[in-house]
């Protein structure tokens, strides 16, 4: 009993709380280089910003976890985001400028974001094919199509139907703005369902073991295209809240987001090979890249340009600290 006692105490576990220590780090950082980086215009907009990232990352955790990846993110996004405008802007003459145009536009975006995610899926679950190689194949084809539908140049909404739009990036409730605001129901809507949920727990168990999943009597390939349909839908999510940014959608939308969807999902502690996710991380990784790349503008350190390196020198860190962190249990 005395040697159960004494062995109790848990080790300073660096694996969970290293991205809380991260995070406290560069605020401290940031505040320290420039005064202006807590000040209220700065701290909402960096918030606003992560908002598009984090949102997808909460679907990426759910992907990962159950064993599964998904490189074509950003490229739906752009390819969502374009499908939405054309749609929007062919309503123009029907509905108007308003709110049934705006309603329209999300259902368009949300529907696209499903069918991504379920062509994603099936393709994965039920054809059988890796999902490296089907989202590396359609992330190639989401970026040719909207190429294709924008001539080479970019996608506009209507003048008008943008300037009524706007207010959906722009505006929210107390100061705070309408992306962080979904960004946080996402986030603990997320957290809820990992935790608390069969859904959650499920993922968790197909990504540390698919046949004892079988044999635990979860429909595995219906778990599988669940996530993957998931999220495409939070990518369309995500695309409503950004086109009112910029109004507009290009080849160029949505470069890089699956590397920091996954840098996230990886930096908040989610196991890269699946079996263990946490949302809450997940959100905390959000906002360490987006301090990052937020600090190396406003106090030009080191060139911005630099930003994709660092994100992919912390994924390897982050992945070398989970392996460390096993290796010790």
């Amino acid at each position: 009993m005395s040697k159960l006692a004494k062995s109790s105490p848990r080790k300073f576990n660096l694996h969970v709380l290293g991205p809380l220590l991260a995070l406290v780090a560069l605020i401290l950082l940031g505040a320290s280089l420039n005064s202006n980086f807590l000040g209220y215009g700065n701290v909402t907009n960096v918030l606003a910003r992560s908002a598009f990232i984090g949102i997808i990352a909460v679907g990426m955790t759910f992907v990962i976890t159950a064993g599964g990846i998904d490189l074509s993110v950003g490229s739906m996004a752009a390819f969502v985001a374009g499908v939405m405008i054309l749609a929007m802007n062919a309503l123009i003459p029907i509905l108007g400028v308003g709110v049934p145009l705006i309603v329209a536009g999300m259902g368009v975006a949300l529907l696209a974001g499903f069918l991504a995610g379920f062509m994603n899926g099936f393709l994965i679950a039920k054809i059988r094919i890796e999902a490296f190689i089907v989202t590396l194949g359609s992330m190639g084809i989401y970026r040719s199509l909207i190429t294709w539908l924008s001539d080479g140049g970019t996608l506009s909404l209507n003048f008008e139907a943008r300037s009524f739009y706007r207010p959906v990036y722009y505006d929210g409730i107390w100061g705070v703005s309408w992306p962080i605001i979904v960004f946080a129901i996402v986030a603990i809507l997320g957290e809820l369902a990992m935790r608390h949920t069969p859904f959650g727990r499920h993922c968790a168990a197909l990504g540390a073991n698919e046949q004892v999943a079988k044999y635990s009597a979860i429909k595995v390939d219906r778990l599988r295209m669940g996530t993957y349909v998931l999220l495409g839908v939070l990518v369309g999510l995500a695309t409503i809240m950004y086109v009112p940014r910029l109004g507009s959608a290009s080849g160029s939308t949505g470069v890089l987001w699956e590397l920091e969807a996954i840098a996230a999902v990886i930096i908040g502690g989610t196991v890269l090979k699946g079996g263990f996710g946490r949302v809450w991380g997940t959100v905390i990784g959000v906002l360490i890249l987006s301090l990052i790349d937020n600090i190396l503008n406003l106090a030009s350190i080191v060139s911005p340009y630099l930003n994709g390196a660092i994100q992919g020198v912390i994924v390897i860190l982050a992945v070398v600290l989970q392996r460390e962190g096993k290796s010790a249990k």
